[in-house]
């Protein structure tokens, strides 16, 4: 299975450095957050994964498909890489059923109409929304809205869900929650997640790795277990505990 490889990754905008020297693996179905503080790069790295960004420098690999490689003038849009995201704000479309907001993604691709309704159906019962294909955004709860989203972004079966902030809209109780919830998920279908939050507890509760970053360059990468007991440096040490 496809291992995603972000090799010296850079990111400018004019004169400021928003990611520096970033290089990580990420193997197939592996839970990876991005975790430090506003403005340390994180959510620019991720949008550089997604072809919401084009890096500066680097390249950006999924096994043997070259997503970026400024070097050699390389950049693939992004509806072209087959990645899921679920934003901050969920991006879900009030005017939108619960059905076509998860279908959009498919009607823009022009998958065949039967094809469509399995799949939203399929993504339906994955974050247990069943028998709410045909609800308004705003019937739904805020937690039901981010399952949207997260169906949304699971419809087309990525190669990678990437996940920018997406709990922290919730409120505290229901945050618990989704986390679990996105937690199990994870385990029950395997894709590969790159996740950022700035929450270290989310992060520690979430994934197989984190990667903590500031003023734009990976200070460690670790379980949370390294990372909480062996922190690479002061910085690490304060922003864990």
């Amino acid at each position: 299975m496809p291992t995603l490889t972000l090799e010296h990754i850079r990111k400018t905008f004019d004169s400021f450095t928003a990611v520096e020297n970033f290089s990580l693996q990420i193997r197939h179905g592996e839970f990876v957050s991005l975790l430090g503080p506003s403005g340390c790069g994180k959510t620019t790295t991720l949008r550089m994964v997604a072809g919401l960004e084009r890096p500066t420098d680097g390249k950006i690999e999924l096994g043997e498909t070259t997503f970026a490689d400024l070097a050699n003038g390389v950049f693939m849009p992004p509806e072209k890489r087959n990645i899921g995201m679920v934003f901050q704000s969920y991006a879900i479309w009030p005017h939108k059923s619960v059905f076509d907001n998860i279908a959009y993604p498919l009607k823009i691709k022009k998958f065949a109409k039967n094809e469509i309704i399995e799949r939203v159906h399929s993504a339906l019962a994955l974050v247990n929304l069943d028998g709410l294909a045909d609800r308004m955004p705003n019937q739904l709860s805020g937690g039901q809205q981010q399952r949207v989203a997260l169906a949304r972004g699971l419809v087309m079966e990525p190669s990678i869900l990437l996940l920018d902030e997406p709990l922290s809209n919730l409120d505290a109780k229901l945050r618990l929650k989704m986390r679990d919830e996105i937690k199990d998920l994870s385990k029950r279908i395997g894709v590969t997640m790159l996740y950022v939050t700035h929450d270290q507890s989310e992060a520690m509760a979430l994934s197989d790795r984190i990667v903590v970053m500031n003023n734009g360059y990976i200070l460690q990468v670790g379980t949370p277990a390294e990372v909480r007991q062996n922190p690479a440096d002061a910085f690490v040490r304060d922003f864990i505990h």
